[in-house]
């Protein structure tokens, strides 16, 4: 039987419960002053913010931030409790700088990350996650740690939280003028970051400078940052897997002289790959800050942060459907395990055919931004009423102007073979790979160029306070808030050879080779010493043998457009009472999104002139309201004894590419037919959940937390997949001239269920002589309503670390642990991130007063990124991405 949650019900009964209980409890006693600085300083600031919070949250001082081996935001939020971070937005791969981030076992989506209280546009530098898997999940690669003041993560969410956070939000605060002790405050950095595996050193440098007036009333903070840094990923990659079909069928030679492989999986490609990047993040922030009175504070704030993420992604691939295609069984002795043909090895085709495809792929200006200006307002109208309002635009983008591709057919005449041993490199025989062979071809030029997604948000908001003169409730919050949203990708061109391109005295004459130590920390027996061309030959080669004609070679089957307005409207009540604090309320929203995706059809608006087809935009809008009550209890049992009791609904709208991106469609055979396609569900619902937190916190001495927490999340509409009816307009033999609709069954995005429970303890604890260690643990159960694992689950996590601090030195070093996690499903096929952990330290000295020295160590142990499909017989890619170092020197006044 299916099991509701129902917050307001069960709420309303354990708070009276709770009250009863907590009445002879004792008050909590005040909070120390904090008048040190430093590792043992920002853990007691966190500490006593968190005890304080009437909801269940975390706080990371920017303290805690600078003296953790933390480059951005996402490296500190791993610490938390309940939180997972990835180095990828979805399949592509990890590389070496934490990304996206992610809450109690859910898709990174399903967490919300603020920046003071608003959303954040976010680009992403990678192409494929620009209009193929686009989510709501925000880029951390844009957020300097520099920037924070401090950070929220609210696992028990409020009515005046902004919706969005199924699982939990992230609010970034940065500093604020007025804030700052002194009149006049600066501080500068300047440092290097060494990579080991692209052996570079790149220059790091970051400023800040905070004046006020001496009566408090004004003050200006500016902050920028300019940091470079070179990546270097050696990798194998299996893209996907295939399965060897009946006798009969297609590859019928193969299941007719061998049923024994009928229905086995057998690997599609096997590459040698070799990523290349140079990322340059440049930005600041201003802050101006105004407080003509008591009662008033005006604040404007605006913040840039640009990525230049130029990339070379180089891929050596044994492409076995050439071999099987070519119904050539393998020799005798192969071996299937878990219905995987695991090894195998083939005799060379007939014919001097090849047996391999090279992708040399450079995108070199490639990039990401994120942007954003705001005003904040405060007014203290009377002793009991306060006003606040919000206004503002943000806005991300992510790039990828130009791709250089050139596929090329190699292996030509080589007999093959390889041999899986679990996760790792597995073993390939590929013939001659260190020089391009005399028979070389191109297969294709491939490649979306012109691919600019945007994302922006307008919004505006006005909130209220209303101190009650006694009773229970102390006081009542309300406001109304109302947005706009864009996410669009538009003007795709797919370019395409043209016939100068297959002519071999025209391929580009000099190559060099992989890194003599490519892959050699991977495993395996696999080629290593490949030849390529320079980015720059292979940008020449494209710029006089590609077609990327803008009407010609158009192809808004890439394209997309999700227009959305949100109004919300909240209402919320605080209460007080001997021995205990909460709030309660309800948070109403209403959802209007219009999904723009393009057919190929005519039809209104209908765009002609491409080698693709006629196209025809779709509209579809989709109107949705929630209801999103919530109730948070806090219990002072003692003066260090604290519990939590929290119930809500939560809500996350789709992600952009649930709503629209690329459709294919099969049209009916009849007027009363039914056709069938694949595409996006523009009608989806927003991910719905009702929750349940527990929580019981002892702060037994100064600086000192031992907590435990229970959580359970009934997700009653989760986004999984299946078969969704959608009409269409078509045009047929039946139907000629259009403007017939007519249903599809379309394979989509569809809303399911899923449940996720778990249980997460954290303790920080000083052991005396300046030593310390910080831990927390974290199990998740996840499931959907399919039986299927739910995107992001990881059912281990866990962070270890210990810490020394006196006058003049501090260290850290600290170990974070995460059992794998499923990220989806990549080309057909499972993608799941193997178990890991990683080593990171830090060390600081205090030269003076004003100038401090540090040195951050990054993936100290050197961790293997390792992804596999529905077993671990089945890897799907091992990376290696070295170690980083940083040095640096700051000085402040």
């Amino acid at each position: 039987m299916k099991r509701n949650l129902t917050p307001i019900a069960s709420g309303v009964a354990l708070f009276l419960m709770g009250a009863a209980l907590s009445a002879q409890a004792q008050t909590a006693a005040p909070i120390e002053q904090v008048v040190t600085t430093g590792i043992r300083a920002s853990l007691q600031q966190s500490l006593s913010q968190k005890r304080n919070a009437d909801s269940h949250v975390e706080v990371i001082t920017a303290e805690d931030i600078g003296k953790m081996p933390d480059k951005n935001v996402a490296d500190s939020l791993q610490r938390v409790p309940g939180v997972t971070i990835s180095s990828a937005g979805a399949t592509e791969g990890g590389f070496d700088e934490n990304d996206r981030v992610s809450m109690r076992g859910t898709n990174a989506s399903l967490t919300q990350t603020l920046i003071n209280g608003h959303n954040l546009g976010s680009g992403d530098w990678f192409v494929l996650n620009q209009s193929g898997a686009v989510g709501r999940s925000v880029s951390y690669s844009l957020l300097p740690s520099e920037l924070v003041g401090k950070v929220v993560v609210t696992k028990g969410t409020t009515a005046s939280l902004v919706e969005g956070g199924t699982a939990g939000n992230v609010d970034i605060q940065t500093r604020k003028p007025l804030e700052f002790k002194n009149a006049i405050s600066a501080e500068a950095s300047i440092g290097v970051v060494y990579s080991d595996l692209a052996k570079k050193t790149d220059p790091q440098l970051s400023g800040l400078f905070n004046w006020k007036n001496d009566s408090k009333t004004m003050g200006v903070m500016v902050q920028a940052f300019s940091e470079t840094r070179h990546l270097r990923r050696d990798g194998q990659e299996i893209l996907g897997y295939d399965v060897v079909p009946a006798c009969g069928a297609n590859l019928a030679a193969v299941g007719c002289t061998h049923p024994d492989l009928v229905g086995v999986k057998y690997p599609h490609d096997i590459g040698s790959a070799l990523f290349t990047q140079e990322r340059k993040r440049k930005g600041g922030l201003i802050d101006f800050e105004i407080k003509p009175s008591n009662d008033l504070t005006l604040n404007f704030d605006a913040f840039t942060s640009k990525m230049d993420a130029a990339n070379y992604n180089r891929n050596f691939l044994l492409y076995n459907p050439f071999v099987l295609g070519a119904n050539i069984a393998p020799l005798p002795g192969y071996v299937v395990r878990n219905n995987t043909l695991v090894s195998a090895q083939f005799p060379a085709p007939a014919g001097n055919g090849p047996t391999g495809l090279y992708d040399e792929i450079s995108r070199p200006d490639a990039s990401s931004s994120s942007d954003y200006f705001n005003f904040d307002a405060s007014w203290r109208v009377n002793e009991s009423l306060t006003l606040s309002s919000k206004l503002g635009t943000s806005k991300g983008t992510g790039k990828t102007p130009t791709q250089d591709v050139v596929e090329w057919d190699v292996g030509r005449g080589q007999a093959t073979g390889w041999a899986i041993h679990g996760l790792g490199a597995a073993d390939v025989n590929e013939g001659v790979t260190n020089a391009p062979q005399s028979t070389l071809t191109v297969d294709w030029i491939f490649g979306i160029q012109n691919q600019i997604s945007n994302d922006k948000e307008t919004y505006g908001q006005i909130d209220g306070e209303y101190a009650l003169g006694g009773g229970l409730f102390t006081d009542v919050k309300f406001g109304l808030r109302a947005t706009k949203h864009d996410r669009s990708v538009l003007g795709s061109i797919a370019q395409g050879p043209f016939a100068g391109a297959f002519v071999p005295a025209n391929f580009p004459a000099t190559f060099s080779n992989y890194p003599s130590n490519f892959g050699s920390g991977l495993g395996g027996n696999f080629p290593k010493d490949i030849w390529f061309h320079s980015a720059a030959d292979l940008a020449a080669f494209d710029k006089a043998y590609t077609n990327r004609d803008p009407i010609l070679r158009a192809y808004p089957l890439n394209d997309f457009k999700v227009a959305e307005k949100t109004t919300a409207a909240y209402v919320q009540g605080d209460f007080k009472g001997e021995g205990y604090s909460g709030n309660m309320g309800v948070r109403l929203v209403q959802t209007k999104t219009d999904s723009t995706v393009f057919l190929n059809q005519t039809g209104p608006g209908v765009v002609t002139g491409s080698l693709f087809g006629p196209f025809s935009p779709v509209v579809t809008p989709n109107n949705y309201n929630d209801v999103l009550p919530s109730l948070n209890l806090k219990f002072d049992l003692a003066k260090d004894l604290v519990a939590r009791l929290a119930v809500s609904k939560t809500m996350t709208r789709p992600d952009y590419s649930s709503l629209a991106s690329g459709t294919s469609l099969i049209p009916p055979q009849s007027l009363t037919g039914v056709g069938t396609g694949t595409g996006p569900n523009p009608g989806i619902h927003a991910v719905t959940s009702n929750n349940l937190d527990l929580t019981l916190e002892y702060y037994f001495a100064k600086r000192s937390l031992a907590s435990i927490s229970g959580f359970y999340m009934d997700l009653t509409n989760y986004q999984g997949f299946g078969t969704s009816r959608q009409m269409f307009n078509t045009i047929g033999s039946f139907t000629p001239a259009g403007g017939v609709f007519l249903p599809y069954d379309i394979v989509s995005p569809i809303n399911i269920s899923a449940r996720v429970g778990g249980a997460e303890a954290a303790l920080s604890l000083p052991i005396g002589a300046n030593f310390g260690v910080d831990g927390n643990l974290t199990y998740i159960d996840a499931i959907d309503s399919n039986g299927s694992r739910v995107v992001g689950a990881a059912k281990n996590t866990g962070n270890l670390s210990g810490y020394f601090e006196n006058d003049m030195f501090n260290a850290r070093l600290t170990y974070t642990y995460r059992s794998s996690m499923f990220s989806g499903l990549d080309r057909s096929s499972a993608f799941t991130q193997a178990a890991g952990g990683n080593v990171a330290a830090s060390f600081g000295y205090k030269i003076s007063d004003n100038f401090t020295l540090s040195l951050d160590a990054h993936n100290l142990n050197n961790p293997k990124l390792k992804y596999y499909s529905d077993n671990e017989d089945q890897p799907r890619s091992v990376y290696e991405n070295g170690r980083q170092y940083y040095l640096t020197l700051r000085a402040k006044m």
